[in-house]
Parts: structure tokens; C-alpha cells; sequence
């Protein structure tokens, strides 16, 4: 049986947090037996075998955009910089192509101005990083921008403010490739509720 297949772009000066968020959480959901047909892949914009995120981790790459790949999930992350990647034809082709066959596509932070350069969020409802969203609008006033919403899903589209929140988006495309209650599970793995607010943070700091 032929492994469904979760892709992740990848590129130099990716923020950290928006890969390995989705990359941890179905990761660990494979190794469950109801989602274990499921593999995750991290897709390079560029013929390279690693990239460097923002952080100035090494990632390594499974695939690049240039290979001939079927992706059932494809999502896209954000960066600090992305101008030389919204004017990259093979990835918005790649993004469109991805799009016509994929059960999900999303993005983290400002992944959503690569979504809809390419055209795949025309008519959507759909968000960026918090603060972002006026220069999503103005750039891209055919997507219907939603402010101060953390996470927006819409017709086989999730898109979300990036950075932690990322784990928040993940659960929520977990749930909608099983169930909201084998997402539920991993919100509890991950001891996700226990963040807290910034009153806990002074506290840890004992200025309360």
C-alpha cells in the first residue's frame, strides 16, 4: 500500500517553528496504527540536500519541488523574507499543481502570501501572521482576510499565524485527516494546554 504523503516546503531562512511543528506532531501521530500510512516529507524549493532555517538549524530534505510527487497534504511555512520566493514560477506551479489533487493545503505565517501568489486561496478565507493581515489584503485582495483569528479553516485550506500557533494548526489538521478526539490525544501529548498565559511566565519569574 502506497503511503499517504504529508509535505513540508522547505528552503533557506525558513522559521524554525512552522516545520518542526507539523513535522513533530504527525510524527508522532505515525506512530499510531490509525495513522500510520501517513509520512511526512520535507520538500526543498532548491536542488539541495539541507537547508538553514532563520534559527540557523540544519534541516535535511527528503524531496525538492522538482521531483514528480503526489502530495495528499501540502503545507506551507513562513519566513522573516519571502519576496525571491513569491517571484519563483517552479514553486508556484508546484504550489498550484499540489493543489488540484491534495486533500489539504495550508501554511504558517506568511506561507499564506506564497498560497496566494500561487492562486490557491482566491475566494478563501484565510489569515497570516498576527499583524500581517492588512498587507495580505492589499496584496492580495481576492482572499478574504481574517483578523485576529490564530487559525482559519476553509474548503481544504488552513491557514494559520505561524510560530507556536503552528502546533494549533497541525491539531486542527489532524483532526480533520481523523478525528477530533485522536487530535485531543496529542493536544494532551504534547502537554499543549500547560503554555499558560505571560502571568504564569512572571510567576516562574517570581514577580507575583
Amino acid at each position: 500500500m502506497t503511503n499517504k504523503k504529508i509535505g513540508i516546503i522547505v528552503f533557506d531562512e525558513v522559521l524554525t517553528s512552522e516545520v518542526i511543528a507539523p513535522a513533530e506532531l504527525f510524527g508522532l501521530a505515525r506512530q499510531q496504527s490509525w495513522f500510520a500510512d501517513w509520512e511526512v516529507l520535507l520538500i526543498g524549493v532548491e536542488p539541495q540536500p539541507t537547508i538553514t532555517t532563520a534559527e540557523g538549524i540544519t534541516l535535511s530534505v527528503d524531496a525538492t519541488i522538482a521531483d514528480d510527487i503526489t502530495l495528499d497534504v501540502l503545507l506551507v511555512p513562513g519566513a522573516n523574507e519571502i519576496d525571491h520566493l513569491l517571484q519563483n514560477e517552479k514553486l508556484n506551479d508546484f504550489i498550484r499543481r499540489q493543489e488540484e489533487t491534495a486533500q489539504w493545503v495550508g501554511s504558517n505565517c506568511s506561507g499564506a502570501f506564497l498560497l496566494a501568489q500561487a492562486g490557491v486561496l482566491a475566494g478563501k478565507r484565510a489569515t497570516t501572521w498576527f499583524g500581517g493581515e492588512a498587507q495580505l489584503q492589499a496584496q492580495f485582495p481576492e482572499v478574504q482576510v481574517q483578523v485576529d483569528a490564530p487559525v482559519v479553516v476553509d474548503n481544504r485550506r488552513v491557514t494559520a499565524n505561524g510560530g507556536l500557533v503552528s502546533y494549533r494548526a497541525a491539531l486542527v489538521l489532524l483532526a480533520q485527516l481523523s478525528s477530533p478526539e485522536k487530535a485531543y490525544q496529542f493536544y494532551n501529548a504534547l502537554h499543549i494546554d500547560r503554555l499558560g498565559s505571560w502571568a504564569d511566565v512572571e510567576a516562574d519569574l517570581g514577580f507575583s
